[in-house]
């Protein structure tokens, strides 16, 4: 058998992309989209809209709700 270096180039490169492929998972916030960014436009903070969440017994750090509205606001 011979080596075909650019077979196994090509081989290389289609795993990389398998092992780059992001995978995305639902947010526990995505449920209340509407909601929160109802909340947010009225002028709520993320520490408020925090704990309105956790009043839905959804427990998130700060940061969380932060990071999810500069995606979604």
């Amino acid at each position: 058998m011979d080596f075909d270096p650019k077979a196994e180039l090509a081989q290389l490169r289609e795993q990389t992309k398998t092992i780059r492929k992001r995978r995305y998972s639902r947010s526990r916030l995505d449920k209340y989209t509407g909601e929160l960014l109802s909340l947010h436009r009225e002028g709520a903070t993320t520490a408020q809209l925090q704990r309105w969440l956790r009043r839905h017994r959804i427990k998130v750090v700060h940061s969380t709700v932060a990071r999810w509205l500069a995606k979604h606001g």
